[in-house]
């Protein structure tokens, strides 16, 4: 049952339109149906990363079997792109 909190300092103008897309596309970057994840967004204003407040994020991922070194990797490069395509963060300036 995946869960996903994101934490970032980016002002999203529609914030239950982003959650519903970013569900779908958690689960399909999980392998997971979406009735299993859940999602959540959090505006952290004052969210640093490597000394500024330029566009930056933090994703916390929780799942049950399906979370291990070499998939890792995988989602990170797709939640990064993602992240990138959406609200504009670079892959350097957000933790997983």
């Amino acid at each position: 049952m995946p869960s996903l909190e994101l934490k970032t300092n980016v002002v999203i103008a529609h914030p239950k339109a982003f959650c519903l897309e970013f569900s779908k596309f958690a689960a399909e970057a999980l392998g997971k149906p979406e009735s299993y994840i859940s999602v959540s967004y959090h505006y952290q204003e004052y969210l640093t990363f490597a000394g500024s407040f330029d566009p930056a994020f933090l994703l916390y991922i929780t799942s049950l079997n399906n979370i291990n070194p070499e998939l890792n990797q995988q989602y990170s490069k797709a939640f990064a792109a993602y992240f990138k395509e959406k609200l504009g963060v670079q892959d350097t300036r957000g933790y997983m």
